[in-house]
């Protein structure tokens, strides 16, 4: 499918990579090539967005950008952008792939449904290793440079200004040249994960191996995931892997991050959802991905009537696993302590169905590529409490990059 639908100018394709996890009803979906499409930056985009949603009962994909933050709670950026993708993107394809268990669904605007099917039978069955990238990989801040300014940000919450924060750093390279495809095919054997997406807008691409909800609309139900807690998986010794789920189950320090939160969740969640309904189904679960374990809770609630896809975002964008709390202060101490735009990182990926419903990721664990400029960038970044030990903290961010730059490097 991806082989086949890497040919249109404009494709999305959404892969859970045989996770069975809730909520997940289609194994691969694809949206390529674009009947009619919409381009924003924050400023109205959520009103032009819903106006065009409100036009079409079809299949949108598209990406929500973190700057959205800029409209919804009057903010600025300045920090350079070396990728460019636009703060809002959706598009109505001219051909949706859905792979089930049982079956390849193709829908198309006219009667080439067979000829469809066996062009993506006709493809490639698999994506080929990229071989060594060309990629020289420098980051925004050094090992003391990051250290120091986690130390800052925990003054910030001796002060009392905040209580958590999400600080992230900027991986980067410049005249970067990577095939998008096959680097995509190569973090998809190292780094699996429920909520990847390759996505393709011209000459720009986010490669995204996500293991984070952020949302999921099902009928008049809303559900969240957030994700906060980290453990190194250890794949040479049963014992030691063990050890260090447990070592995450039980740490105070991960556990009072994810339920901060939980709670930031729920408020929002209250924000369009019936009273007395948002409620947490699972607290603080434990969940093992390639490289690491991580913690995650779910929050869902029951939507209010006639609450539109904009009103829904425009409540609990940007996701609080990404910023921390309160929310408007923390984003504007991550405009002051970091050193590039987050752009499609800390956004969001995923699709709307003709019906309404719809599923969306956390853009985390990706790589977004301009292939014009041949400028690569990936940010990570780790929850910053004041229990937080700064070296530590760099330490989780190294973690993350790591199956990224094996791929890269």
């Amino acid at each position: 499918m991806l082989n086949w639908g890497n040919r249109f100018n404009i494709c999305c394709f959404l892969d859970n990579h045989q996770y069975e996890l809730p909520r997940h009803r289609i194994e691969c979906l694809l949206g390529a090539g674009s009947l009619r499409e919409i381009s924003a930056n924050a400023g109205a985009a959520f009103a032009s967005l819903q106006t065009f949603l409100s036009a079409e009962k079809d299949w949108v994909f598209g990406h929500l950008g973190y700057d959205l933050k800029n409209e919804l709670e009057t903010l600025s950026s300045s920090h350079p952008d070396g990728v460019g993708f636009p703060d809002l993107f959706f598009f109505i394809p001219q051909i949706v792939a859905q792979l089930t268990p049982d079956a390849l669904i193709i829908g198309v605007t006219d009667d080439s449904h067979e000829t469809v099917y066996n062009e993506i039978a006709a493809a490639p069955a698999s994506i080929p290793a990229s071989p060594a990238a060309g990629a020289s990989i420098r980051s925004r801040f050094s090992a003391q440079e990051y250290i120091d300014t986690v130390e800052r940000i925990r003054q910030h919450i001796l002060k009392g200004d905040c209580y958590e924060m999400n600080f992230c750093q900027e991986f980067y390279a410049e005249k970067a040249d990577i095939h998008p495809l096959k680097v995509y095919g190569s973090l998809s054997r190292s780094s699996p994960n429920p909520f990847s997406a390759y996505y393709k807008l011209g000459d720009k691409y986010l490669l995204c191996m996500s293991p984070e909800r952020y949302l999921n609309r099902s009928g008049h139900t809303i559900l969240s995931q957030p994700i906060k807690g980290t453990s190194r998986r250890d794949a040479e010794n049963e014992a030691r892997d063990a050890l260090s789920k447990d070592h995450l189950r039980t740490s105070e320090k991960e556990r009072s991050e994810n339920i901060m939160v939980v709670d930031l969740v729920r408020n929002d969640l209250s924000r369009v959802c019936r009273k007395g309904t948002v409620k947490v189904d699972e607290l603080c679960g434990i969940y093992s991905f390639p490289q690491v374990h991580q913690m995650i809770s779910t929050v869902s609630g029951e939507l209010e009537d006639n609450t539109s896809f904009a009103d829904i975002i425009k409540a609990t964008f940007p996701m609080g696993s990404m910023t921390g709390a309160p929310k408007k202060r923390v984003m504007q101490l991550i405009e002051q302590y970091e050193r590039s735009k987050r752009g499609l990182f800390s956004g969001s990926i995923g699709y709307i169905h003709p019906e309404g419903d719809f599923d969306f990721n956390v853009v985390i664990r990706s790589i977004a590529y301009n292939a014009a400029t041949a400028y690569l960038s990936f940010h990570t970044g780790s929850a910053i409490t004041f229990q937080s030990d700064p070296a530590g903290e760099y330490q989780e961010c190294l973690l993350k990059a790591e199956a990224i730059k094996k791929v890269l490097e």
